[in-house]
């Protein structure tokens, strides 16, 4: 691990983001130029001393999930975020597959949306970035480690996963998941990566196989679903969905289906992360 170079590295990445480039007001007081440590460490989802102490050279070998949320929150190129991990001392992650980065064109869309949730999904269902609201709304999806990764594993081998979404509509959240899995395995006919994880979900989960064996093949687009969210109660959202052309990625997007949602919303905004359950990890996006 070369701690001095991994710390003049992130403190230079900070430096050359706009706060606007992330979401962020630009405040008439602001003197950092750039992002400071405290959003740095909201936008990774770590404690603003780990943050301070990497930049000192003083800290661990961070993790290969830390770095990719550091990756994640900085706007990391493909190229930034190999040399970031060899200088932490980890070998790179593949640029395609189960690490891949978010397209640049939907991370810019993603800060562009501001107070409205959003996310960036694989076509497998992994998150790969979630803006502000969208982990306000929904807790970070994007912390998960081998097979937790995809939500479609969450919510069938994880009771908790569900808790998110209204009882009556989790049947018909469950029947979209794998019918939009259903999708990408008949387009990505012979991929490991993807008969993979459907064995494994053969395996585990009973609910599954007997949805799988129905055969419904269904690409998800626009939805609407019910939030049931510890702070603010149900927020009733209609979802679009924005699809690469390659169909890899998608823009997830969230707006309120109702003015009762919009005020609860609203609400949520201002209570900000302050006291925000860690536990809170939803599995229906």
């Amino acid at each position: 691990m070369q701690r001095d170079e991994l710390a003049d590295f992130l403190r230079r990445r900070r430096a050359a983001i706009r706060p606007a480039d992330v979401g962020i007001a630009d405040g008439p007081r602001r003197r950092t130029a750039g992002l400071r440590r405290e959003e740095v460490a909201m936008l990774a989802g770590m404690s603003v001393d780990y943050v301070v102490r990497l930049e000192q050279g003083r800290s661990s070998q961070p993790s290969a999930q830390l770095l990719a949320a550091l990756a994640r929150a900085l706007r990391l190129s493909e190229d930034e975020r190999a040399h970031l991990f060899r200088l932490a001392g980890h070998q790179p992650p593949p640029a395609a597959g189960p690490a891949a980065l978010a397209r640049a064109g939907l991370i810019r869309m993603l800060d562009l949306l501001g107070d409205t949730p959003a996310m960036v999904i694989s076509d497998l269902g992994e998150v790969l970035a979630q803006n502000r609201m969208s982990v306000l709304l929904s807790g970070d999806q994007s912390g998960f480690a081998g097979d937790r990764r995809y939500l479609i594993h969450r919510w069938f081998t994880e009771p908790g996963a569900r808790a998110v979404a209204e009882p009556g509509e989790q049947e018909r959240h469950a029947r979209q998941h794998v019918a939009d899995l259903r999708a990408v395995a008949g387009r990505r006919a012979g991929d490991p990566l993807v008969t993979g994880l459907v064995d494994r979900l053969l395996a585990a989960s009973a609910d599954f196989r007997r949805l799988w064996a129905e055969h419904e093949v269904a690409q998800r687009r626009a939805d609407r679903k019910t939030f049931r969210h510890p702070r603010v109660g149900r927020l009733t959202m209609d979802c679009e969905t924005l699809v690469t052309p390659d169909l890899g990625q998608k823009l997830l997007v969230l707006t309120p289906a109702d003015a009762e949602a919009r005020e609860r919303l609203e609400l949520l905004r201002v209570l900000g992360a302050e006291d925000f359950p860690a536990t809170h990890h939803a599995g229906s996006a």
